[in-house]
């Protein structure tokens, strides 16, 4: 279902609030974390890995249930394994022959179920 684009209130005024700005510029990371951020995000813009990320969100996995579970090719899911173990989303481990995947910590977890949390939000 398309959403109506609702369009931006401005301001009729061209008045700077001085104090507001200084005291937010004071307290806004620096670029390079802004950066490190919007590339986090970025990781979570593509549907694959959302999906792979719901599923260790359950339980933990290797590439091949993985690829059985999105009926996708394993090499495809280790390459978004490989995005989202570089991102710090997930981690490995090796037992004998098999690598499981599970998320890297509670952070993930959080962050995962904040977006469902906003995205239900927007439905109601």
């Amino acid at each position: 279902m398309a959403k109506k684009i609702q369009p931006i209130e401005r301001c009729d005024s061209d008045v700077i609030h001085e104090e507001i700005v200084n005291k937010v510029r004071e307290k806004m990371p620096q670029e390079e974390t802004l950066y490190d951020l919007a590339e986090l995000f970025k990781v979570f813009g593509d549907s694959t890995r959302i999906k792979i990320l719901w599923a260790l969100d359950e339980s933990e996995m290797c590439v091949c249930d993985i690829a059985f579970l999105l009926n996708m090719t394993q090499s495809a899911i280790s390459h978004q394994l490989r995005v989202l173990k570089q991102a710090g989303l997930v981690k490995s481990r090796r037992e004998g022959k098999i690598v499981f995947y599970s998320l890297e910590d509670e952070h993930v977890k959080q962050i995962f179920d904040q977006g469902l949390i906003h995205i239900s939000e927007e439905s109601k």
